[in-house]
């Protein structure tokens, strides 16, 4: 079965970006929401094996860290691995330690270790 991967919060260029590096790389197909509510909606749809998280939404300019926190709480919600999307090293600490996966920024995508992040939390067992 194909990955099921949730984009939340990015601009239609990266979006594109990260479904396309997704698709040919993992075989994933890749959803997007453009803000925390229509996230959280299509999130208790349930189907997805994984959250990308802007760190600012394109749409509202929310903090993609309020979705982590916000998903980290909900039990329903909280098993569904969670990765930052942003280059800065201080905001993917802080989502680290609200319980997201080691993240990367987007001029990481097509990296190894970006590829290595991603398969890893593709294939983390879940508690649902």
């Amino acid at each position: 079965m194909m990955p099921k991967v949730l984009s939340v919060g990015q601009c239609g260029f990266d979006h594109s970006s990260i479904a396309r590096q997704l698709r040919t790389t993992l075989g994933a197909t890749v959803e997007a929401a453009s803000s925390q509510s229509e996230a959280l909606a299509a999130l208790r749809g349930g189907g997805y094996d994984l959250v990308l998280v802007n760190r600012v939404f394109d749409d509202d300019g929310a903090p993609g860290l309020d979705l982590i926190r916000a998903l980290k709480a909900d039990s329903a919600l909280s098993s569904v691995p969670v990765i930052l999307v942003s280059n800065y090293a201080g905001a993917q600490a802080e989502a680290e330690a609200l319980g997201a996966l080691p993240g990367f920024g987007k001029a990481e995508l097509t990296t190894a270790e970006a590829r290595q992040r991603l398969e890893a939390a593709l294939s983390s067992p879940r508690e649902d």
